[in-house]
């Protein structure tokens, strides 16, 4: 690890240690409950997630590598075919391929903005092998489209809509990165904005009442996940920090729901994470939800409806094993 790492990593622990302390967690029973839905035709992990509508999206990352997973997994290619496209319908609750990706990608960022699914960046290789890549699906047409290629090579990019522009914060090559490129999709081109304070990546982005909400992720590898909940206001375009996550995770699930943002699973050394807590940005505090059935990393959520889908992920920490699980989230 060189000097300027390390000097970055010992500033971004003794931060930690301080938001920690003051986190604010409002005591109360798990609420919620869950619920399985028609499982995906096929096991993934890394993937990307995003709805348009009823019709649910999961996108890229890896799929099952058979019998030599764990070989193919140390060698960096336990992804088989990262261009897969599915696509599950709310209301039929039933499954279908979509259109692939242009190339086999995982740890893809993405959002679905303007009716269209956005996608930025990702991995060749097993969370490795960054590229500039990013495309447009547009249902209508059926079909991706290249766009601009993002500034910075980078996979497990933290993607969110704001005000009519696509957010890109964080994400990670050789080591995390702090990078904030804002997308006009419009004009088709990058501009830069404030840096998050510490870089990170497999972190959550969220758009609510007009900021971003960055919530966890990690400095470089599981080892060193965090808790942060950083904000972004672009009327000033600077970052603040609020009351930091109860736990320390990265690769969960994170959504908007119900005006709190949840933060589903997650990844660590030797295994997963069931946490489902919530953060209310109004009264800056985390309430802990019914956990998952099962722990999850490296997959997204979707709301439709009145519930959140949480589709596939690994029950494992790494790349070795994926599900088929739709896990079904909802509050009375």
């Amino acid at each position: 690890m060189s000097f300027t790492t390390r000097r970055h990593f010992t500033r971004a622990v003794a931060a930690f240690a301080v938001a920690a302390a003051s986190s604010p967690v409002r005591a109360q029973p798990p609420r919620g409950t869950w619920s399985t839905a028609a499982p995906l035709p096929t096991a993934r992990s890394e993937d990307a997630v995003a709805a348009i509508g009823s019709t649910i999206y999961v996108v890229g990352g890896y799929v099952p590598a058979g019998p030599d997973a764990k070989v193919l997994e140390a060698s960096g290619h336990a992804d088989v075919d990262g261009s897969l496209v599915q696509t599950y319908d709310v209301g039929a609750n039933r499954w279908a391929n979509g259109v692939s990706l242009p190339k086999g990608l995982n740890h893809v960022g993405i959002v679905a903005f303007g009716g269209k699914l956005y996608t930025f960046g990702g991995f060749e290789r097993q969370n490795r092998g960054a590229v500039p890549d990013a495309s447009v699906y547009d249902p209508a047409l059926d079909r991706w489209t290249p766009i601009a290629p993002v500034p910075t090579k980078r996979g497990s990019i933290a993607v969110a809509a704001l005000d009519g522009k696509i957010h890109l914060v964080g994400g990670r090559d050789e080591h995390s990165i702090g990078t904030h490129d804002v997308y006009n999709a419009s004009a088709d081109r990058y501009t830069n904005a404030a840096p998050l304070p510490i870089g990170r990546d497999h972190m959550g982005l969220v758009a609510f009442d007009g900021h971003l909400y960055a919530i966890a992720g990690r400095i470089d590898d599981f080892d060193h996940n965090t808790s942060y909940v950083d904000v972004y206001d672009p009327a000033t375009d600077a970052w603040t920090s609020r009351a930091a996550m109860p736990s320390q995770r990265s690769g969960m699930a994170v959504t908007l729901y119900r005006e709190r943002i949840f933060a589903l699973g997650g990844e660590r050394r030797g295994g997963t994470f069931r946490n489902n807590e919530a953060f209310d940005p109004r009264q800056n505090t985390w309430s802990a939800f019914e956990p998952l059935p099962e722990g999850r990393h490296g997959t997204g959520a979707a709301v439709v409806g009145d519930a959140i889908y949480v589709p596939a992920g690994a029950p494992l920490n790494g790349g070795s094993r994926q599900s088929t699980t739709l896990f079904v989230f909802r509050l009375p």
